[in-house]
């Protein structure tokens, strides 16, 4: 990946903005370090599962029989959720209805 020249961004920047802007330069070094939260896909297909379900945390994490502190770290992306989790969660997303079967079960 090319690496960003910060004082040429900022020289547009600024001459666009017609006034010289006193952190810009920290602020694009910063962003071109990419420190930011990264959401990987299972994250995204677990949101989506939950949210398909209209469930807490807490009755989501029971209807799939896993710790809710579990669920919470797949979520907040500190553990990937096993594959069997993953192919659920699509089960899930298609067919909301199943959650339902698996509270009947």
């Amino acid at each position: 990946m090319k690496k960003l020249d910060i004082e040429k961004v900022a020289k547009a920047i600024e001459a666009d903005a017609g006034e010289a802007l006193p952190d810009l330069r920290q602020a694009l070094a910063e962003a071109g370090v990419r420190t930011g939260r990264v959401t990987t896909p299972a994250q995204l297909l677990l949101r989506q599962a939950r949210e398909k379900s209209g469930l807490s945390q807490q009755a989501f994490a029971e209807r799939i029989a896993t710790p809710v502190a579990t669920l919470r770290d797949w979520e907040q992306g500190r553990f990937a959720p096993p594959g069997g989790v993953l192919c659920l969660l699509r089960l899930i997303v298609r067919h909301p209805e199943l959650l339902q079967e698996m509270e009947a079960a």
